[in-house]
């Protein structure tokens, strides 16, 4: 690490997600290998034709800390990310930093499609006269981002990328550069998602990017598995606290680990089908930026949708991006356990890396009945896996429609 560039701490988690409402519901359910994919309680395969009538929704009272007032001003993304980033402030121990030391970012990869949606029916059936005011702060991808912002008193910047399934995890490389720049001393970072939705089940269904395990949906996701056949939809958010290793260390802050390093590349191929130059960039980018060699990564939370060609196209850019350095890694994908959180997956999915860093553990990859024989490293397949002690690093990947490529690694603290 150089010394002139000040290491940023995880100081604070907090996520609200098909697998639990906090973060100790969720890491105990990870561990145990949960599948949360249900076949939807309601009318909408009868209703509106649906080929794929299952996803990963939030648990049940996750959101019933929030008042109705703040409930019917927050569009489900916005209130999952409220939530998610009051749990990670308290678990930061709600550190003291002038406002125009703190930041936010927060990404999203549709924003609130529900509101858009819901509006757009109200105007037609009832008239425009019948529009909810406060439509648009919160059908606004950046309204995460702006009311954690108001919330926390954050004037250091409040920002939001939209880079599809790439973004919470832009958004915790982008609270790195914060905080490495000297514009902040507390950046909380994240993303969320709500889009479990009829119009956008049935659009990804029908680019065949779903999964049509109707008749099984709890094994529906099962990356590196010879019969994958697609993703899950998930929904909600993940928040981190970062903060400048000196911050935290004057106040005396418990540190889970150090956001080490960040790449971040674009693949200028293909609007959908991904490129294995581009993602192999963002890793090598992200191992030289953490100043880790390939031998320290031992364990990589995937990008791993469970998809044919997504899954072993991944792992195969990691070892190009590691020079074949991949004997000591273990993989996992927690897809298989929260489906695609879409813009909140390299969130909820960096909360991960991290608690693996801190734990020494690596949750497992479940539904793996026949491993794919072209699995070019170790899958935590089915149960978890310990990590090595001393000094390591975690790779998380997060890659996005658009040819979107962000890697960060996580240190052990």
């Amino acid at each position: 690490m150089s010394a002139s560039r000040s290491r940023v701490a995880v100081t604070g988690l907090g996520t609200v997600n098909p697998l639990g409402g906090d973060i100790a519901s969720t890491w105990e359910a990870a561990l145990a290998g949960t599948s949360t994919a249900r076949t939807l309680d309601n009318d909408w395969k009868e209703t509106y034709g649906l080929s794929v009538d299952f996803a990963c929704q939030v648990v049940p009272g996750a959101l019933d800390s929030l008042t109705r007032p703040e409930s019917k001003k927050l569009d489900p993304s916005g209130q999952y990310s409220m939530v998610a980033a009051r749990q990670a402030w308290a678990d930061a121990g709600s550190p003291e930093v002038e406002p125009e030391r703190l930041g936010v970012v927060v990404g999203t990869g549709i924003g609130g499609i529900w509101t858009t949606l819901d509006q757009w029916d109200v105007v037609r059936e009832r008239g425009a006269r019948r529009v909810n005011p406060f439509t648009v702060p919160m059908l606004m991808a950046n309204s995460s981002s702006a009311q954690i912002s108001m919330e926390l008193g954050a004037r250091a910047g409040a920002h939001t990328p939209v880079s599809a399934c790439a973004s919470g995890a832009e958004a915790v490389a982008l609270g790195m550069s914060m905080i490495r720049d000297g514009r902040a001393d507390v950046v909380v970072v994240g993303g969320t998602e709500a889009c479990i939705h009829p119009m956008t089940l049935a659009a990804f269904a029908n680019i065949r990017a779903l999964s049509g395990r109707v008749d099984d949906p709890q094994t529906a996701s099962r990356p590196y598995d010879v019969d994958r056949d697609g993703f899950v939809l998930g929904e909600g958010a993940g928040i981190l606290v970062l903060e400048s290793e000196e911050h935290a260390a004057a106040r005396g802050a418990r540190v889970y680990a150090y956001a080490s390093g960040r790449g971040m590349a674009s693949d200028a191929h293909h609007i959908s089908a991904p490129s294995a130059e581009g993602q192999a960039r963002a890793v090598r980018e992200a191992i030289g930026d953490a100043e880790v060699s390939a031998k320290d990564i031992v364990h990589v939370n995937a990008h791993g949708t469970s998809t044919p060609l997504g899954d072993i196209g991944e792992l195969n850019a990691v070892a190009t991006a590691l020079d074949g350095v991949t004997d000591q890694i273990v993989v996992t994908s927690t897809k298989s356990m929260t489906g695609h959180l879409m813009g909140g997956a390299g969130a909820l999915e960096s909360i991960f890396s991290t608690l693996a860093a801190y734990h020494r553990i690596a949750p497992p990859t479940i539904n793996i009945e026949n491993l794919d024989p072209e699995t070019p490293m170790r899958i935590a397949q089915n149960a978890p896996v310990d990590l090595p002690g001393g000094d390591i690093a975690v790779l998380n990947n997060a890659f996005g429609f658009g040819g979107h490529d962000i890697a960060v690694v996580f240190t052990s603290a």
